[in-house]
């Protein structure tokens, strides 16, 4: 296949029509609304079912009753937009079925504004409606990532039977750049054995969330953790950048970790050893690689566009043995090469501490900038 010029939101929508997608419902909220354009002229092209529906909270429940069909099914939306649908989101992780979900970030808390930000990282990573569940994230950093995690979405999915998450902010969602789209799969005609669709000839099929009775409702979140347990010991992605000899370590996902790269690069060429670790996979996060790297570094740095909510999974995974400190911006000021390679150098002049937390250091230096 050829490398074409895509818009992410495009290519995203595109990638999931050829990964056999059979279903899209959703609902228009920038910056992710080309998405849906996308699909509202794609899928009935392909005779494929595509709803705009009166809201968020419609669209996620769409997605839920579609999913029990065992149809491959997906959703995309924006930050207030994504906040809507955690109830459906927590009935679909209680019934056990797979769906995808498309969370173009923007600025926060509250309306916000349509600029990228990274402040959804709670919400999703976290599973940020009620109840003991775990969804699988993926975080691109690139259009390319974005199509192939966006198919793999999908197959993991499918395989763990739980939600998916490919989360990016709203840079991603509206930049252009080159990418190779896959192949068209066919569309899956047989359904998994455990969907519904009719119950003529065969014993009838329940999906449910609903275990009224509380050591039925234990049993299945056992089963929810044991199953997190396995996509734990087998689907952690991580991207590394000259950490052969990197004796200090930034971390970054999306455009932060992007951005985070060329600082890296930048700090190379004064020769201060630093790497950068890319976490693909926000869950499971990357936290034995992390802890691993402690025994070769001095210190690392967290770049984020939110106030630190990776940050605190950086310090949990490093466990006090190094210190960690933190940039961030916030409300979808995306941060520039120079203000990451200032921090760089800090570190390297030593300026690093194991007291204290990262977060209060940042923000005295952000607020005297300011």
């Amino acid at each position: 296949m050829a490398r074409e010029l895509l818009k992410g939101n495009e290519a995203i929508a595109e990638a999931a029509i050829r990964a056999g997608l059979q279903a899209y419902f959703g609902y228009p909220i920038t910056p992710q609304t080309e998405l849906l354009e996308w699909m509202s002229r794609r899928m009935p092209e392909l005779g494929r079912a595509f709803v705009q529906a009166e809201s968020e909270l419609a669209a996620i429940n769409m997605v839920y009753g579609a999913a029990c069909t065992g149809a491959r099914v997906m959703t995309s939306s924006s930050s207030p937009g994504i906040s809507l649908m955690m109830e459906g989101l927590s009935y679909i992780a209680g019934t056990e079925v797979p769906a995808v979900l498309v969370d173009v970030m923007r600025g926060g808390p509250g309306l916000g504004n349509i600029a990228p930000a990274q402040s959804d990282y709670n919400q999703i990573v976290r599973g940020g409606s009620h109840g003991d569940y775990y969804p699988i994230v993926l975080a691109p950093a690139s259009i390319q990532e974005a199509i192939d995690l966006t198919v793999l979405s999908f197959d993991l999915a499918e395989k763990y039977r739980s939600i998916a998450v490919v989360l990016l902010d709203g840079s991603l969602g509206q930049m252009m750049e080159p990418g190779e789209l896959p192949p068209m799969r066919p569309v899956r005609e047989a359904r998994p054995d455990w969907a519904v669709y009719g119950a003529r000839g065969r014993e009838r099929r329940f999906l449910t969330s609903i275990y009224l009775d509380p050591p039925q409702e234990e049993a299945t979140n056992i089963r929810l953790l044991k199953r997190w347990q396995e996509v734990q010991a087998n689907e952690v992605r991580v991207k590394e950048y000259f950490m052969e000899d990197a004796r200090y370590v930034v971390v970054g996902f999306g455009s932060a970790g992007r951005v985070a790269l060329s600082a890296v690069r930048a700090a190379r060429s004064e020769g201060i050893p630093v790497g950068l670790l890319r976490p693909v996979t926000l869950a499971p996060f990357p936290s034995a690689r992390l802890l691993q790297l402690c025994e070769r570094t001095e210190g690392f740095l967290v770049v984020e566009m939110n106030t630190g909510q990776m940050l605190e999974d950086v310090r949990l995974a490093v466990a006090g043995r190094r210190p960690v400190e933190f940039y961030g911006r916030m409300g979808g000021v995306i941060p520039f090469p120079d203000e990451i390679l200032a921090e760089i150098r800090r570190m390297a002049q030593g300026e690093m501490s194991l007291e204290g937390h990262p977060r209060e250091r940042w923000l005295q230096r952000l607020t005297s900038m300011n």
